[in-house]
């Protein structure tokens, strides 16, 4: 539990923390306080072993959740910007846990000198991404190994942007090793597209292009969701870029759920 781990023995010069809760645990609607106190009083404790072990860097993967609901006038959110979720609602706890956790960072950054840098994380695709829980383009391309149909179980109309796996190791790796101390940066693509679009491209990495299904119309009058990062910080600070495009990065996940023999899809 990262919560109380022991600390390993032995001095270590870098530290990532990426801990928390699952994902399945979201998915299986895991309570709103477990979440919370979790990546608070983890993120705690990880510094603490940082301390203890004489790291110089520390990197915490945040989320995009910290600036709450994107408006939708802003096509892509950039780090200045102050937003946050509803502190009232209990289903904020990921949001609110995470600027709790940034906030801790900070602290020891101030307190004890340790070279903390933060990376906000948005949305990704690669291998080992659940096929089965909440995730939208995991459950298209589970559908798409099924043979289809493709199902959007909503109008289709939200915006967000995938980076892939290899891309997002590569942007947190050179976050922790060269980014300033103290800094905060975006990770993720901002390369928007609707998940109805999405839904159409998953089923164009297939042969045989499995029909798409929208379940709901689109209502009228209401803007679309958007969940989209502005990286040109990372992008012209730290030399980052998106090697590897959506659909090159859909077939590559494809491709590692039909070949692979440690994964069943379900």
């Amino acid at each position: 539990d990262v919560r109380d781990f022991v600390f390993p023995a032995g001095n270590f010069s870098h530290v990532i923390h990426a801990a928390a809760t699952s994902a399945r645990a979201t998915f299986n609607h895991e309570d709103p306080l477990r979440k919370f106190d979790t990546l608070v009083e983890g993120t705690r404790r990880a510094l603490d072993f940082a301390l203890n072990c004489g790291a110089k860097k520390f990197l915490f993967t945040s989320s995009g959740a910290v600036y709450g609901r994107q408006p939708a006038e802003m096509a892509r959110i950039p780090e200045t910007y102050p937003g946050a979720p509803n502190p009232a609602d209990p289903q904020s706890a990921w949001g609110e846990a995470k600027r709790a956790a940034e906030f801790l960072c900070g602290y020891y950054a101030h307190k004890y000198g340790l070279e903390t840098k933060i990376a906000r994380c948005f949305s990704f695709v690669g291998p080992h991404l659940p096929l089965d829980i909440h995730y939208a383009i995991g459950n298209f391309i589970h559908d798409g190994l099924r043979g289809g149909p493709i199902v959007v179980n909503g109008d289709g109309t939200p915006c967000r942007a995938y980076l892939y796996a290899a891309d997002w190791v590569i942007w947190l790796l050179t976050i922790l090793v060269n980014g300033p101390a103290g800094d905060v940066y975006n990770v993720g693509s901002d390369e928007a597209t609707s998940i109805k679009d999405l839904a159409d491209t998953v089923s164009g990495c297939f042969p045989y292009k499995p029909a798409v299904v929208v379940r709901q119309s689109p209502r009228t009058g209401l803007p679309p969701n958007r969940y989209v990062p502005d990286v040109s910080k990372a992008k012209s600070g730290l030399g980052l870029a998106i090697r590897v495009n959506l659909t090159a990065a859909i077939k590559k996940t494809i491709n590692f759920y039909s070949t692979s023999e440690l994964t069943e899809v379900k």
